[in-house]
Formats: structure tokens, sequence, C-alpha cells
């Protein structure tokens, strides 16, 4: 855990392939143009994949797989670009009644439309009809020594897909948007859903997150933690970065509400660990540096009352105070410049920095280029009467 210095893309879902083969020689061009607009997607060049998908559309000759997966992808593409109402449309397009839905259809359609919903039995209904299909999918991969690690790996994704259907409905029973957190039986329900799917999966990283958040509102802290400390076992000649880079392969988002519960149950030294991985993916994000500044405020807010925290050995609590003004103040900086619109985040920021004003906590000095790798802190004052919290 280092002491991250002041001064998101979003994790795109891969559209699954569908089989490519056909007897006319045209197949193969259409299966180019939607392998290179998969490719693009996957690059975030929604404008540049979407003409390839057209491109697709609009031939004659491509087989009926083919042309579900464009519409697909182009359902993919129009949600990026914000045509959210478009995409439900395409999607839809891709279940029965529909006439031209294939059988089955496929489970990525019922996701997106689960996460596009606003009503929470419909979104509901949409996850369990993908868990559905793909409990159907998983069945069908029997073992075959001829496929090796091509068949592990699909049914590796299949699980997968599982697995976040089955967060995505925990996540539905606990938005406090919806009345459905306030049913008696959401506890319940939530403990259900995840006991399934740590049954397709008993160490994935996803669930065992979602498993912590359920904890944490049952006020278990204790068993959250142990549910975010929980990793898939090891050989013993593992790297001790092995957990560390399971983490990083998660989508930012996840990440950051992963070091948000960690924060919550006061294991700041892994929070600030997370952070500091997921600010140098993108340090743009406003988030990022808003939990990484809070992260410090708490590291310094224990110092200060005589605790300690692992990686801050040395360090007193002006110091770390003075990182965590850093961290808050570009966050405030970002928040302006990017006009986003999470106003608690920048509520809190201000407060946090209000109170570091009343301790005489300033700003660390800007540094020369070639000073950048040392240490040059002011001296804070000597007022400590005021509280941090």
């Amino acid at each position: 855990m280092g002491r991250t210095r002041a001064k998101a893309k979003k994790s795109v879902p891969t559209v699954t392939n569908s089989s490519q083969s056909s007897s006319s020689s045209a197949a193969p061009a259409i299966s180019a143009l939607l392998d290179k607009a998969q490719e693009l997607i996957v690059q975030c060049d929604f404008p540049l994949a979407r003409k390839f998908i057209e491109r697709a559309l609009v031939r004659d000759d491509g087989s009926v797989n083919e042309k579900n997966q464009a519409r697909e992808m182009m359902g993919v593409v129009l949600l990026e670009t914000g045509e959210v109402d478009k995409a439900r449309e395409l999607f839809l397009t891709l279940l029965p009644p529909h006439p031209t839905a294939p059988t089955p259809p496929p489970p990525s359609a019922h996701l997106y439309l689960a996460q596009l919903s606003t009503d929470p039995y419909t979104a509901l209904k949409h996850y369990q009809a993908a868990i559905d299909i793909l409990q159907t999918q998983l069945k069908g991969k029997a073992p075959s020594p001829t496929q090796g690690n091509e068949q592990d790996e699909g049914e590796d994704e299949v699980r997968s897909n599982i697995v976040r259907a089955y967060v995505g409905m925990v996540e539905v029973w606990m938005d406090p948007e919806y009345d459905l957190c306030f049913d008696p039986a959401a506890s319940s329900t939530c403990d259900s859903l995840l006991a399934n799917a740590l049954q397709i999966d008993l160490h994935n990283l996803e669930a065992l997150q979602c498993l912590a958040s359920v904890r944490l509102s049952q006020e278990k802290t204790e068993e959250a933690l142990t549910a975010l400390l929980t990793f898939p076992p090891s050989s013993p000649d593992a790297p001790p970065a092995r957990n560390q880079a399971l983490v990083a392969a998660l989508p930012l988002s996840v990440r950051l509400a992963r070091a948000k519960l960690l924060l919550e149950c006061g294991a700041y030294h892994d929070a600030l660990d997370v952070l500091e991985n997921v600010l140098a993916s993108d340090d743009s994000s406003v988030e990022g540096w808003y939990l990484m500044g809070w992260g410090w405020w708490l590291v310094a807010e224990r110092q200060k009352e005589g605790g300690e925290v692992e990686g801050s050995e040395g360090l007193t609590w002006e110091d770390i105070a003075r990182d965590s003004r850093d961290c808050l103040e570009t966050c405030q900086m970002l928040h302006e410049s990017q006009s986003d619109p999470d106003t608690p985040i920048l509520e809190h920021v201000q407060e946090l920095l209000g109170t570091l004003d009343a301790l005489g906590i300033m700003s660390s000095p800007v540094q020369d280029d070639e000073e950048g790798d040392r240490d040059s802190w002011e001296d804070a004052s000597d007022d400590e009467d005021v509280e941090m919290s």
C-alpha cells in the first residue's frame, strides 16, 4: 500500500460469437464484418463498429445466427452510445414472441433487458430466464477429450454468466429505490440466491463481494470481511501478487465497490491497495480519488487516536491527512471539470476539506520533476483540538 499522490472507461460486455458455419461463399465475409465490429466494440470505437454491423445487417446472404448476432451487437452499440430505448427495442426482437426471435433466445438479451428494466419484477424475470437458458447450456457441455481447454473456457464463461445473473438478482432485491428491500423475505432471499451462485463457483470474486455487501447490511462485519478476503486456492509457489492480479482483472466499477466495502469493514490497507490499482488504470475516476481521500482520512483518524494501519508505519497523522487532502482536492477538481452528477460525493469531499482546514492541514507543496520521488512535507498546525470525525 503506497501513498498515492494527487495530481472510466466502462467495462464493455462481449457479445458471444455464434457458430460461423455456412455453405455460401459470402458467409465468411459476414463473419469477418462481425469479428471486426466486435473488435471495435472492445476498443470502445462504437461509431465505427456500428458501420460494420449495419453492413452485415443489410446483406441478404448471412445466416440466421449471424443476423441475430449482428442485432445483438447493434443493441450493445446503441446502449453504449446512449440510445437506450432503441437498444431495448432491439434486444426485445431477440426474444419470443417476436417472429424472428431465435430458439432458444440468447441469454445475453435477457441480461441486458434485466439491467435496462425500471421495474424490479421484470428485471428478476429476465435474470431468471437467462439463468434457465445458461443452466441448460451448462448441462449440455459434457466433457469432450477432443476440445480440451476450449471446452473448459466455454464452460467457465457460462458459469460466470450464471453467477453474474444471480448477483444481479441480489442487487435488485437490495436496491433502496425499490420496495423489495423492505420485504421481510429480502434477507433470506438474498442468502438463497448467493448460495446458488456460490454453488456454481465457490470462489467467484463478484459473488463473494456481493455476499460481503449483504452481510454488511445484516450488520455482520466480520463475515463480510471474510468474504472479501476469500480467494481461489493457489499452489504454494504462486506469486504473492496473485490475489491482487485477480482483483485487478475485475471491472472498474466492481473494484470501486470492493474498495468501499473494505473501507466500511475497516480493512484500510486492503482498500487502498485496490484503489491504487484503480487509479493506475484510470486516473480521471472521480469516485476513485474520493475513496482514496476518504481512505487516507480514516487511516489518519486511526493514527491520531493512537492506532496503526499496515503501510503507514513511520508516518505522522499529519502526513497521512495531507495525503488525504491531496486526493480530495483532485476529486473536487475532476468532479467540476467532468460535471459529475454525483452530488453526495462532492458534499462529503467539501465537508472533509472543511475539517482539514480547521485542523491546519494544507495541501502538499508542488514538487519539481527531479524531486518527484522525495517527500517534502510542510509542518501542520499544532492546534489538534479540532476532532476529525
